[in-house]
């Protein structure tokens, strides 16, 4: 994946920003224009968690307000999320609110553990072909989410949407002053509030709340069934949340070539879980879509933008819910529209480069995507992507090993040479590479060009000399390195079932 490196390319200070008018005014906007993205998105959320849309805004500006003090990669956005609802729809079906809000306080308590223990440096192990999916499938999660909002629905949406992208396309051209999404909301609802149009609005889609969040009172009874019930919800939320903030934390250091903590990332989700938990919220964690909007369309580079976009989102919903119930929705699909074409990496599904690229990375790409898309979880798709990933690696190096003749040994000895990476997908056969009857009474296996892994290599080269020694033949390892030699030494005859 080619990331769009944007400028100013070094991380900048909270405080710089604040002394700077135009850094202030990007960072203002930004959070302005997220704060209007995160409305209906955290309603949605909230019908599909089953929950009241108060649970799902109010999670949204705790998360975003908290995250931002706490959290370890600035300007990305985190709310209430998609892949969260779907984790909690069934406990909340089954159980209600308030066991929600006790798994919610769980799965807090877990990243925080989770993030201790150093989970972040887990994200090294993710290949960049998993990346890419990751990217593609949620450009098509973005985009597919805007379908309902485009099927059935009166004939005006459509020129509404289509003046909305031509507004967000065509203005960076005349200017960056304000960003381009904020003007097309402005003006869309102008234009509709002006004329009259009749059209799906945000007002539509649930009631905002008018009062602010309250600390809330927990009810459920305090005990190990309780407990059964919520832990696993709250670890599969714990362990989808830290993934998708991880995962979009890591494309943002990309797209802005920066480096963020990833641990005092892990550990700042577990504490905005938390908090969202004590006032009531639903849970989430970081958004791409939100994160786009604030970081590549609308250009923010610190804190301060995502904490403006939950304060702003609470002064919007609680003090201006009446007219921010007026913005009409194609507004605001025209915004995420932008973004998905934004976030697809165009060059990876480039019939030449797909052409160029091992049919196995394309094969791990796919697989996110697929799964991603088929499950709206991104977090599904990731672990798929890493084990099929794993397993294609493991199956292209095992083609490497190879046991071969020395030519010209002492009289009355034989030697292989054993070349190749050997673990328990190379080594297995390896047992079978060798004339036990045929060879002489002398036997040198060369391990000079191979490197020991695993104890089932060593089980296997155990097996080879119980093999020989059973024909009366003595078989010699030599050329181990030193780690090889200090793992085969180490386990060597204690593995069990060498004969």
């Amino acid at each position: 994946m080619t990331a769009e490196v944007l400028t100013p390319a070094r991380q900048q200070s909270v405080l710089a920003t604040l002394r700077s008018p135009r850094r202030l005014r990007t960072e203002v906007l930004a959070g302005l224009v997220v704060a209007l993205a995160l409305i209906p998105e955290a309603i949605s959320f909230s019908i599909i968690a089953g929950v009241d849309p108060r649970v799902g805004l109010f999670a949204s500006f705790t998360m975003a307000v908290t995250i931002a003090i706490v959290g370890g990669r600035p300007a990305m956005i985190s709310a209430a999320t998609g892949a969260v609802a779907l984790v909690v729809a069934p406990l909340v079906a089954s159980h209600g609110l308030d066991h929600l809000i006790a798994a919610v306080l769980l799965a807090g308590v877990i990243q925080i553990v989770l993030g201790a223990l150093g989970v972040a440096r887990l994200m090294r192990f993710i290949p960049r072909s998993v990346m890419v999916g990751f990217v593609n499938a949620l450009a098509i999660l973005i985009f597919t989410a805007q379908l309902p909002h485009l099927l059935g629905v009166p004939w005006l949406v459509y020129p509404l949407v289509a003046a909305g992208l031509a507004i967000i396309v065509g203005l960076p051209r005349l200017t960056t002053a304000i960003p381009s999404p904020l003007v097309a909301i402005v003006l869309l609802t102008a234009v509709t509030l002006a004329v009259g149009f009749s059209v799906p609005d945000v007002g539509d889609e649930g009631d905002l709340p008018n009062s602010l969040p309250s600390l809330f009172i927990l009810d459920v009874p305090w005990t190990w069934d309780t407990l059964t019930v919520i832990a696993p919800y709250a670890f599969t939320m714990a362990l989808v949340g830290l993934l998708e903030s991880l995962m979009t934390a890591k494309l943002v250091d990309d797209l802005t070539d920066t480096h963020s903590d990833k641990t005092r990332e892990a550990t700042g989700q577990g504490i905005a879980n938390i908090v969202t938990g004590l006032f009531g919220g639903m849970g989430g964690c970081a958004m791409i879509g939100q994160t786009m909007i604030n970081v590549k369309e609308s250009r923010a580079r610190t804190r301060i933008s995502t904490f403006l976009a939950g304060l702003f989102l609470l002064i919007l919903v609680v003090g201006l819910g009446d007219i921010v119930a007026l913005i009409p929705m194609a507004a605001l699909v025209a915004v995420m529209i932008m973004v998905s074409v934004g976030t697809l990496d165009w060059h990876s599904v480039n019939p030449k480069t797909l052409r160029r690229m091992p049919k196995s990375e394309t094969a791990v790409m796919l697989a996110t995507v697929v799964v991603t898309v088929a499950t709206h979880n991104l977090a599904y798709g990731v672990i798929v992507g890493v084990l099929t990933a794993m397993v294609l690696f493991a199956r292209r190096v095992a083609h490497f090993t190879e046991v071969v003749d020395v030519a010209d040994p002492e009289p009355g000895t034989r030697v292989y040479a054993v070349r190749g990476e050997l673990f328990f997908a190379s080594s297995n056969d390896l047992v079978y590479q060798f004339d036990y009857v045929g060879d002489p009474d002398d036997v040198v296996i060369d391990m000079s060009g191979a490197h020991i892994w695993d104890a089932s290599t060593v089980a296997t080269l155990d097996a080879v000399t119980t093999k020989y020694a059973a024909k009366g033949k003595t078989a010699t390892i030599v050329g181990l390195d030193d780690h090889s030699a200090e793992r085969h030494r180490r386990l060597s005859g204690q593995l069990g079932g060498e004969g």
